[in-house]
């Protein structure tokens, strides 16, 4: 199964060591970095403070014109910022909330939410029961680039391989363990 670590839109200390530990690793495909609150100034930083061979394993949900100075392989597609600015040639994804927005949701690959009551955000709870994912995998909505995230922990995964995931998005699972070290051995023993 893909691995997709969105970060926290806050501050996290010796964020930048932890993303590339998460992609050093070699069971994180992307790291999304998420930022709806920081300056352009304020996400170059951290993107500076990250080793410029790693850059194409991340993606920006936000400013996303650092991109293309940065050499940062993906954009993320999300309310805020809904369209691909123009000549951008990387790996674009994208958010969705229902089966419906599956369809008609031109990228590489999508994030469908919340799969499961959301860790990070209280009261964000699942929008979708096992039948309702059996059916869109049956109709051909949920398919390899389809990427299930919100409640989404290691222990997890094999339920939503079942459920016709090839991918999967975590974001409070990755941060809100005691340290990244141990999210990845609890995701190894899971993969």
């Amino acid at each position: 199964m893909k691995i997709v670590i969105v970060t926290e839109p806050g501050f996290v200390k010796d964020e930048a060591g932890k993303i590339v530990g998460l992609l050093e690793s070699g069971m994180i495909e992307r790291v999304h970095i998420r930022k709806p609150l920081w300056s352009a100034d304020a996400m170059r930083l951290l993107l500076n403070l990250i080793p410029a061979d790693l850059h194409p394993l991340l993606s920006l949900h936000d400013h996303h014109g650092l991109a293309s100075e940065l050499n940062i392989g993906g954009i993320h597609l999300n309310s805020r910022n809904p369209s691909v600015p123009e000549g951008f040639s990387g790996i674009v994804s994208r958010s969705c909330h229902s089966i419906a927005e599956l369809q008609g949701a031109p990228c590489d690959y999508r994030f469908l939410s919340p799969i499961f009551d959301s860790i990070s955000k209280q009261g964000y709870r699942s929008n979708f029961t096992p039948a309702m994912l059996r059916q869109a995998v049956a109709d051909g909505l949920i398919d390899g680039t389809t990427y299930a995230l919100g409640g989404v922990k290691p222990n997890r995964l094999p339920l939503l391989a079942d459920w016709g995931f090839e991918g999967a998005a975590m974001l409070g699972a990755a941060w809100g363990a005691s340290s990244i070290q141990r999210f990845l051995s609890d995701l190894k023993e899971c993969l």
